[in-house]
């Protein structure tokens, strides 16, 4: 039997929807009011954060959070603001026309706009569409939005944002499917789109289309009328939020309207209405001459209390390719409707129309439609609004059109189109607030745009444009290096070398009839989110900085994956690393090394620059390298080369060091060691400090006997933790430049040892830690300004896994969890919890991860699972919460995001609040702390009960690379980068174990760091500078202009070949017709009167192409160009034996098809071409060796045993090759058309388009290709590959509905009809499509050291990058009983049940179900999320050990830890 655990090891990059809504804030709130801190005023007036004018209407400062899905992978982004020129906010361009002038201001000066993630979760489920029921602010009260998700077939979730928990959860779900709302699919299975969702603009109600005809309506609540909502909104953690009161279904087709294509909630009415675009009789494009104007609006009016719809006002005759409507904002009002050829405006009152091309033909009997200056096709088009009365719409070649309303009162006179600039290809766009738009895309990377409006005759330039000749677009910089991503600025040139043709886009000289009404828009791009999707193939090659002496573990980062992604000018390759390779500067050997820091020495110190958001501290070199060895420690100045000084200076150089680092503001250095510690300015020793033991025995014993372990540095505190696990506290003080050491009594326990601590310091101008203290500061001039010292605290774990934060130097206990290594998943103060249940038993928030265990089992548990490292760190001064990281005894890593939540209180606490208020003037704590857990893919690699050889630590680091973020050393190092406010981690196994890192920043080294490997070795580094890290993945993304198809790996050579095709324009009479002959004169002229009219072909080629070497870039070597009409469908290295010579050739297949129509005979070309470089012509990288066109095209290509085998069209032959001629040797009939060949040993494995796959064998003695076993059913190939386990072949296949299948050939099996028929062994629904697969060998690990076993790496069209491995059959039973346990155990976001989804989909065609012989690990990943005492539980009940299943889950990661 086979058995696979599926995992998704990169998510989904490709954004289908996305919308603006208020999810974390309500709309006219600061940041500071939606948390209601202390000093918000502070907060809000003091630069820091963008607040705009407010107008009369309440606006904000805030922008509402983008929301955005990723197929199965849902995302909220804060949009975060600094401004930068004060006066560029308020300026006068525009501002003084009511006209022009945005709600809220202008946000020109604006120097910060970056995306910062606020949530994220994979669901186990599609989204289909995505859609914002807003808070009903007709009362004037704040409130937030709520998103509605719909998935297949009719599931709809409504979600809302709940701040006590810092995540999304349920308001409601609503379900239509099963056997009681059979009814309404009216017999059909199989529906092209799934159900989409529109929402009403003031939030009343929304509407979800299912089934093609049914629509669901979702009543709103109304928020503010009854208590009960606002209390149960207020209970339930958050403030008040849209939500869905009740849903019911109406049946459009009783309504007479059928075959709807799109519908939409008017603005400007007293009650709902929703707008329908059916079409009443369909047509088709072969039917235009016949039948052409077929679609019509219907306008309804929605009254949700009596279910009552009535029909207000309707068009009809509209063209018959009309697809999307958009409703225009007030005080216009009415709808927009979206053709492929024309645009119409229709509303109550009037109707006016534009015609984009040729081709757009008015009904008869009304007069023809205006014809628009731009000739344009609006097919799949996507649009939004950046002004009341101006559209922005993206058309299907990435341009951006803008289309104006000229309007007087509230009637439409006309519609006017004009070009903006080229941008990327869309999936979806939305606007945000009143200055910013998002650009989704599956095909490119997502943009952030902000958005400036002027009057026309200002002539304001257009920043980040070129002309259109020049390929020029808006995310014209996104192409360079990730470095140089972060901010795009403005050109400066101004009208410098513009383009006659630019001047006509962008600068629209005032007409003189409506210079009133037109309106100009400056773009800047702000942010992007980095996309790979569509992946439609890959290739396994070596880095250009592999080792060739690597093996095991870190021989896998001597590969990468370059993948095929985007389309057309979009179209990239991208080059994705699991684990990051750093670029060597220098290594030495230094065995015996344990430790090493980089520390400063500034002289004097500018006080006017410290708090300069550290851009002075950021570019400031290191000066000293302090590396502690076993007996000794060496220092080396960090100049212009290093260059030991260990002589010279006066560090404690006898013994190894225990840490190093910075006090008072840089000027000092203090160095840790076993009997005390030193501080130094710059090199002369200024104090030493030993610290006092009892009197020993031997007087002459040089080591203490309860000397220093561990030590963390904070300014001005130093943290000594000792063998006996006291702490002692290293107090400076600044004036006096002095230390003094203390052993504080608060941290002396003799029961309950402390077992891990650190310091935190709360830097910068927001003290976000401080701010989640209790104690209220009414003046505003209490506030702690910048210029004040640092808030330092200590963190501290207890063996009883008791967390504690104490504020120093008053070392008084601020906040404090128990059971904090139980990993429960929100954390808040224990003092809070205690308070609230003492006030009211039953507000406990139904959290049931607060409830603290108490059963003595777990506690027995607990206390032998005891915190080993603890970090708690924050990076981002101007909008950063901290980190808390913890690793467990057992080698597990817990992960913490801190958030602030004021839990509001009832009335029945009234009583309390005086007493409160005197227990927090006595000891103010950190009350609105609190901790959401947040998952995070590492593993440790260390075996269950086995000695710690590597230890884990973390080392922070403020820029390496220009990243933040905290490098974990040990058995598997990882780097923990934080990007947009979340920890991304990437592995580095090039080097083994690591023991010690440090940042290094000098003049050799800008931004780099060093590390020790367990051999020994030190090696100063620097990160690749051309990889993009805020990805699951690094990726390099290297623009091609065009879209890649394929692409293989030569490995002799290591070289790439990329088949890749670019439109190109040409005249018709270059275009030949069906029977090979050119257009006559006759026809040509009948096309266009110069006969010039252009048609667009793709033109294909194959590009041979060398990967960068270190710090250079990626080449084209050679291109081999096809012919007109010629399309090339595969390459592929094949290694064929000329049996003339009897020696084995490399060469490069290529497969082609001609696409002259269906008239004519299909036919294609085989051609072999020799790849490298000629000695004779060293130009010459690939030299043709045959072609040969064959009836039928080339689909796929591979080489068996020396032969070439070749799927001709229907046929599938065995060539041999003699050195200058392929002659077939065997053949086989495939059914249609062969899309995928694969080869093991003599077996053949092929999928056809329809047909299913085919299990073959090829017999050298016969020469003959026999048929072994087939699957009878009908499939729809995409991709096949075998898995090997052991001694066990099985077939895999993927299909047109998102399945995978296994397939095993069981010859002696009764229900194989004797061997004829493949038997299905697994079946699996993964929710996209799957284009190619790549077979990898697993890695041996010590819980399973079986050798032969292959998972199976696999791409997917939206982006992700998943595995299938195979399992041993204990390990599967294990995993997938706890996998069903897990169904029922773990709260599914959205709702979304995963067994439902992973269920093979076979819509409606007759389907045996197979067995389920695959688990699914991200289902499996929660387990490791639970609270201890849950996982212990779950572990009892399914008959096994917490550790047997951790072993089992870790063993699979580290067993695939590819690239």
């Amino acid at each position: 039997m086979s058995y696979a655990a599926f995992k998704m090891v990169h998510c989904p990059t490709g954004v289908d929807n996305c919308a603006a809504a208020y999810m974390t804030h309500s709309a006219g709130e600061t940041d500071a009011d939606s948390v209601s801190l202390p000093g918000a005023e502070l907060i809000a007036s003091g630069g820091y954060w963008a607040s705009t004018p407010r107008d009369a209407a309440g606006g904000s400062g805030l922008p509402p959070n983008l929301v955005i899905t990723k197929a199965n992978v849902i995302e909220v982004f804060h949009v975060r603001l600094l401004e930068g020129d004060e006066t560029g906010a308020n300026g006068s361009n525009g501002a003084g026309n009511p006209e022009t002038t945005p709600r809220g201001g202008l946000m020109a000066g604006l120097s910060y706009v970056k995306l910062e993630l606020a949530c994220h979760y994979r669901l186990h489920g599609n989204v289909e569409s995505l859609g914002v029921l807003s808070y009903r602010r007709d009362e004037g009260r704040k409130g937030r939005d709520a998103i509605i998700l719909t998935f297949r077939d009719a599931k709809i979730s409504v979600l809302e944002f709940d701040d006590s928990t810092h995540g999304l959860r349920v308001g409601s779900l609503h379900y239509f499917e099963g056997p009681e709302w059979q009814h309404l699919k009216r017999g059909r299975e199989r529906f092209a789109r799934g159900p989409s969702v529109r929402a009403d603009p003031v939030g009343r109600c929304a509407g979800v289309l299912i089934y093609n005809s049914q629509l669901v309506l979702l009543k709103a609540a109304q928020a503010g009328y009854g208590l009960g909502d606002e209390d149960e909104s207020l209970s339930m953690g958050g403030k008040l939020c849209a939500h869905v009161a009740s849903s019911y279904i109406v049946s459009l087709r009783d309504m007479d309207m059928k075959h709807i294509k799109d519908f939409v909630f008017l603005h400007g009415y007293i009650e709902p209405v929703l707008v329908v675009l059916h079409e009443k009789d369909p047509t088709w494009a072969g039917r235009v001459a016949v039948r052409r104007h077929t679609c019509a609006v219907t306008a309804l009016s929605i009254n949700t209390t009596l279910k009552q719809h009535p029909h207000i006002w309707s068009a009809t005759s509209l063209p018959y390719d009309a697809y999307k409507l958009l409703a225009v904002p007030a005080p216009i009002g009415g709808v927009l409707v979206f053709c492929a050829n024309s645009l119409h405006y229709h509303s109550q009152s009037g109707s006016c129309a534009l015609a984009l091309n040729e081709f757009a033909v008015a009904p008869e009997g009304s007069a023809e439609y205006p014809k628009s200056k731009l000739t344009v096709e609006l097919d799949t088009a996507h649009a939004t609004w950046v002004a009341h009365d101006v559209a922005l719409i993206s058309t299907k070649t990435g341009m951006l059109l803008y289309l104006s309303l000229v309007y007087e009162g509230r009637s439409v006179q006309r519609l006017e189109l004009s070009k903006s600039m080229a941008s990327i290809l869309t999936s979806c766009m939305c606007t945000i607030g009143d200055n910013f738009f998002f650009l989704g895309s599956r095909l490119a990377d997502s943009l952030l745009v902000q958005h400036a409006l002027g009057s026309a005759s200002a002539r304001t330039p257009v920043s980040m444009v070129k002309s259109e000749r020049e390929e020029g677009d808006i995310d014209a910089d996104l192409a360079g290096p990730a470095a140089k991503r972060v901010k795009l600025e403005p050109s400066d040139n101004g009208e410098e070398g513009v383009s006659a043709e630019e001047m006509s886009l962008y600068y629209s000289s005032p007409a003189s009839s409506d210079t009133s009404q037109r309106k100009t828009f400056t773009f800047t791009v702000r942010d992007s989110l980095v996309n790979i999707c569509p992946l439609r193939d890959f290739a396994y090659g070596l880095r250009s900085n592999q080792d060739p002496a690597a093996s095991g573990l870190s021989k896998q980062s001597n590969y990468e994956l370059v993948a095929c992604s985007g389309h057309g000018k979009n179209g990239s390759l991208s080059v994705l690393h699991q684990s990051i390779r750093p670029e060597l500067i220098t290594e030495v050997e230094l065995p015996g090394c344990s430790g090493i820091w980089t520390v400063y020495h500034k002289a004097e110190r500018d006080d006017a620059t410290e708090f300069d958001f550290g851009t002075s501290e950021i570019e400031e070199f290191h000066a000293y390298l302090i590396i502690s060895l076993e007996s000794q420690t060496m220092v080396l100045e960090t100049g212009d080369t290093l260059g030991e000084v260990t002589q010279s200076v006066e560090y404690y150089t006898e013994g190894s060091t225990i840490a190093a680092g910075n006090l008072f503001g840089r000027r000092f250095v203090v160095q840790v060691f076993q009997n005390g510690l030193r501080l130094l300015d710059g090199a002369k020793m200024t104090q030493e400090l030993l610290l006092v033991s009892p009197p020993l025995e031997d007087a002459s014993t040089e080591v203490a006997s309860n000397p220093v372990v561990e030590a963390t540095i904070a300014d001005p505190f130093v943290l000594l933790k000792m063998s006996d696990g006291n702490l002692q506290l290293v107090v400076g003080d600044a004036e006096s430049t002095k230390l003094s050491i203390s052993q504080p009594p608060a941290f002396a326990s003799t029961t309950d040892t402390i077992t891990a601590c650190t310091l935190y310091q709360d830097k910068g101008p927001h003290r976000w830690l401080q701010r989640t203290c209790s104690e209220i500061i009414p003046d505003r001039n209490q506030w702690p300004s910048a210029s004040d010292q640092d808030h330092v605290y200590c963190v501290i774990c207890r063996k009883s896994g008791r967390l504690e934060i104490y504020d120093l130097p008053r070392v008084t206990c601020v906040y404090a969890v128990d059971y904090f290594n139980h990993g429960m998943s929100v954390l808040w103060d224990q003092k809070v919890l205690e308070r609230r249940a003492n006030i009211n038993a039953a507000l406990q928030e139904g959290a049931e991860e607060d409830k603290a265990p108490g059963d003595a089992i777990l506690r027995d548990a607990g206390l032998s699972l005891h915190v080993t490292q603890i970090c708690f760190e924050s990076w981002g001064e101007k909008f950063g919460r901290p980190f808390l990281l913890a690793t467990l005894s057992d080698g597990t890593m817990l992960c913490y995001h801190a958030f602030s939540y004021e839990a509001s209180e009832t009335s029945d606490a009234v009583d309390s609040v005086d007493a409160t208020k005197k227990s927090l003037q006595d000891s103010p704590r950190l009350a609105h702390l609190r901790f959401v857990r947040i998952p995070i893919d590492w593993v440790s690699g260390q075996e269950d009960g086995a000695k710690v050889v590597h230890e884990t630590k973390f080392s922070s680091f403020k820029n390496v690379g220009s990243f933040p973020g905290i490098f974990v050393t040990g058995l598997r190092p990882t780097w923990l980068m934080v990007c947009r406010g979340r920890l991304r981690p990437h592995p580095q196994f090039c080097d083994g174990a690591i023991l010690g890192f440090t940042p290094l920043h000098n003049v050799n080294c800008a931004h780099g760091f060093i590390y020790i490997t367990a051999e020994g070795r030190l090696k100063i580094c620097q990160l690749p500078s051309l990889l993009f890290f805020d990805n699951d993945w690094p990726v390099q993304k290297i623009p091609l202009r065009g879209t890649p198809h394929q692409i293989t790996y030569h490995a002799d050579v290591n070289l790439y070949a990329l088949i890749i095709s670019t439109p190109v324009s040409r005249p018709t009479s270059q275009v030949l017709m069906g029977d090979g002959h050119p257009f006559d004169q006759q026809q040509e002229n009948s096309i266009g009167e110069d006969g010039q009219k252009l048609v667009t072909s793709e033109d294909y080629e194959v590009r041979i192409i060398e990967p960068a070497q270190p710090g250079g870039n990626w080449e084209a070597k050679a291109a081999i160009k096809m012919h007109m009409t010629e399309n090339a469908l595969t390459v592929r290295i094949v290694s064929i034996k000329n049996i003339a010579t009897d020696q084995t050739q490399t060469l490069l297949a290529i497969g082609t098809s001609y696409v002259q129509g269906e008239d004519v005979a299909g036919k294609g070309r085989i051609i072999l071409v020799s790849v490298g470089q000629d000695p004779q012509e060293p130009n010459s990288w690939a030299r043709e060796v045959y072609s040969k066109e064959l009836k039928g095209s080339i689909s796929a290509i591979a080489s068996l045993q020396g032969h070439l085998l070749v799927a001709i069209g229907p046929k599938i032959i065995l060539h041999s090759w003699n050195g200058s001629e392929l002659n077939g040797a065997a053949f086989f009939d495939a059914p249609l058309y062969v899309v995928s060949l694969n080869i093991v040993k003599n077996f053949i494995l092929f999928g056809d388009i329809h047909k299913s796959i085919y299990f073959l064998c090829w017999k050298e003695d016969g020469a003959q290709l026999t048929l072994l076993a087939k699957d009878f059913g009908s499939l729809d190939c995409y991709a096949t590959e075998f898995l090997i386990d052991g001694s066990t072949l099985s077939l895999l296949v993927s299909d047109s509905r998102k399945n995978l299948q296994i397939f095993s050939y069981a010859p002696k099996s009764v229900e194989s009809w004797k061997g004829q028929k493949l038997l299905s062994r697994a079946e699996f629904h993964l929710g996209a499509h799957v284009n190619k697969f790549h077979r990898l060998q697993m890695l041996p690990t010590p819980g399973n050291a079986r050798s032969n076993r292959y998972a199976v790496l696999f791409g997917t069209l939206d982006g992700a990058i998943d595995y299938l491995a195979p399992v041993d059959e204990l390990t599967f039973r294990r995993l997938q009983t706890l996998q069903r346990k897990l169904v029922d155990c773990v709260v599914h976001v959205a709702g979304v049940n995963p067994r439902a989804f992973r269920q093979f989909r076979c819509e409606g065609i007759a389907h045996r179900p197979g067995p389920d012989n695959i688990v699914d690990c991200e289902l499996l990943s929660h387990y490791d999320m639970l609270p201890l005492d849950e996982q212990l539980e779950i572990a009892r009940q399914i008959g096994t050990t917490r550790a047997h299943v951790l072993s089992n889950l870790r063993d699979l990661a580290l067993s695939t830890s590819f690239l």
